[in-house]
Formats: C-alpha cells, sequence, structure tokens
C-alpha cells in the first residue's frame, strides 16, 4: 500500500520511501521516514492533493508525490486520533504519540481516565 491509496481518516505506518535524488531526500525532510505513523486528514474534491497529519503538523503532499511512500496499514486503537485536530492538547502530546509512547497516546484519546500521565 502506499500513501495516495489511504482513505481519509485511516492511519498507517511508513515502511519505506522511495523516489530518486531530490524528490526522496525533500520527502524525508518533511519527517516522512520509516516507522513514523501518518493520517490522511482530507484530500482536494478531484483527489489531488492530499493533506496529512505527520507527527503532530499538518502537510499537503500531491498524490504522484505520495506514491513514493510505502506504508503498513496501522493496527491498534491507541493511534486513532490524529493531534494535529485537537488544538488544546501539546505538541510534546502528539511527537511522543507518534513515537509509540503509550501514555500520550492515552492522552491523545482521551483514554486516560482524566489522570495526568508522564
Amino acid at each position: 500500500m502506499t500513501l495516495d491509496e489511504l482513505h481519509v481518516g485511516q492511519s498507517a505506518t511508513i515502511t519505506a520511501v522511495k523516489g530518486e535524488g531530490a524528490l526522496r531526500l525533500r520527502l524525508l525532510d518533511m519527517g516522512l521516514i520509516p516507522k513514523t505513523k501518518v493520517t490522511l486528514i482530507k484530500a482536494a474534491p478531484m483527489g489531488d492533493p492530499i493533506e496529512i497529519c505527520v507527527r503532530g503538523y499538518e502537510l499537503t503532499l500531491r498524490k504522484d508525490d505520495a506514491r513514493n511512500i510505502a506504508l503498513k496499514e496501522f493496527e491498534g486503537a491507541e493511534h486513532d486520533i490524529c493531534a494535529c485536530r485537537k488544538p488544546e492538547l501539546g505538541e510534546d502530546d502528539a511527537v511522543q504519540c507518534a513515537y509509540g509512547v503509550q501514555s500520550a497516546c492515552r492522552k491523545l484519546s482521551g483514554r486516560d481516565g482524566g489522570a495526568e500521565n508522564g
């Protein structure tokens, strides 16, 4: 599966970044690196470009570029929430969730029972 195949609201983990030269380096520089979680937030009316949430920020990509990002469909209820759409949450929590820190993911998803987890 590649990034251009995700459906709105669907999350996945990057497994590889393809492409050549400057394109590949640009994708990597934007934070699209293996083992990073991405969520498709929205697509333009004609389907191109797409907007994703990656590492706590929103990124717009052309589908041609998105085809270079190989994905594995994300499994795990802890990661259903994209912090990009929750401005009241701190960036630190979003970044920690992207790296798989479970307490941050529970806080982002509202599953921490209201307690502060560290």
